[in-house]
């Protein structure tokens, strides 16, 4: 009787020994030899605790911890279908804008025992339809933030597995935007109070869904506060990209500006300023999205505030609840924008 307690204990120290030396990751049956009990009884009791006694839970935990054992999604996937894993593709994954969205999603996640996985576009259409459709083998759903695809290819992957859009309207497809016309409202009238009466806008990219947006909310805003309006193309959504259009924008002969996004205003802002043009005595800036780092400008930045953590949170609820539910609403969630006045706005005033 001794003899197979002997190989038993032997059996269970190799398991042991295996794991840390970390040749191989342990397994079910690792767990098993050195709990003493079946494979059958382990996988039960890791997938669906409380099928077996409290005792024996206990020494298959304390031998899955002693193997370090890490439980792999994807055999996971096998009996139910679910990895516990969801994507999001952001357009630029060095964009401050991207930072709080990332950590919002991630965090509503970790909260549901789902585990997220991350890839950028690049700005590229052809990049993110790519990486979507990779992703969407291992994955249970997917966040689109700033999607630069078309509707279609966006819908398509949608009747895949749930995906929600986040910055970007699509029909069909549930999407969480953050309502631009408060705070373009509020900065365009706050302009307007300092007696400014034309504003450049500077656009981001072309395929930018958002962009258009904003524009449309200047223009708007413009209108009712009698304000001449004028568009500005940048090359990239970037302070590179600021920097390179600040000619065009002194060139039209607006005295206040509003960008697409901070960092278009960063660098504007800076290669103004090394112009020897005051801000905002000579022109006031304001930017949008409010991301980390805006107020460490000299001055500090006036924005509109994107509530991009909460867009975040919401869009990764809204999968989670398509993933659990079997279904949601498909409406579109609106956040509300807000303005935040710092520095780089103001002054003008005198003439009239």
């Amino acid at each position: 009787m001794t003899e197979p307690k002997t190989q038993g204990a032997a059996a269970s120290s190799g398991a042991v020994k295996k794991a840390r030396d970390g040749k191989a990751n342990a397994t079910i049956y690792d767990i098993a030899k050195v709990a003493g009990v079946n494979p059958s009884t382990v996988s039960r009791a890791l997938s669906k605790p409380g099928r077996v006694s409290a005792k024996t839970q206990k020494l298959i935990e304390d031998a899955a911890a002693e193997l370090n054992y890490q439980v792999n999604p994807f055999a996971r996937a096998l009996p139910t279908g679910r990895t516990h894993t969801f994507g999001l593709i952001v357009a630029d994954i060095t964009n401050p804008t991207f930072f709080d969205i990332i950590r919002g999603a991630q965090t509503t996640g970790t909260q549901r025992d789902y585990t997220l996985v991350l890839a950028e576009s690049a700005e590229s259409a052809i990049t993110e339809l790519t990486s979507a459709r990779r992703m969407m083998s291992t994955v249970d759903g997917l966040i689109l933030a700033s999607p630069r695809m078309n509707d279609d290819d966006i819908r398509t992957l949608a009747g895949d597995k749930p995906v929600v859009v986040i910055n970007r309207e699509v029909e069909g497809v549930p999407c969480v935007i953050p309502d631009v016309r408060k705070g373009t409202g509020e900065a365009v009238r706050s302009l307007a109070g300092n007696g400014h009466k034309k504003l450049a806008f500077v656009a981001g990219p072309a395929r930018s869904w958002m962009s258009a947006r904003r524009w449309e909310g200047v223009q708007a805003a413009c209108e009712w506060s009698r304000l001449e309006a004028v568009r500005v193309e940048s090359s990239k959504p970037t302070v590179d990209g600021g920097r390179e259009v600040a000619r065009d924008v002194r060139a039209t002969g607006a005295t206040a500006v509003l960008t697409y996004n901070d960092l278009l205003a960063i660098g504007l802002m800076q290669e103004l300023q090394a112009a020897g043009i005051v801000v905002p005595d000579e022109i006031s800036i304001v930017g949008f999205d409010d991301i980390f780092g805006a107020d460490f400008t000299t001055p500090p930045l006036t924005t509109v505030r994107s509530p991009l953590g909460e867009c975040g949170s919401a869009a990764a609820s809204r999968l989670l609840e398509l993933l659990h539910n079997g279904g949601g609403s498909t409406e579109t969630l609106r956040v509300e924008t807000e303005l935040v006045v710092r520095g780089s706005s103001g002054r003008l005033l005198p003439a009239g």
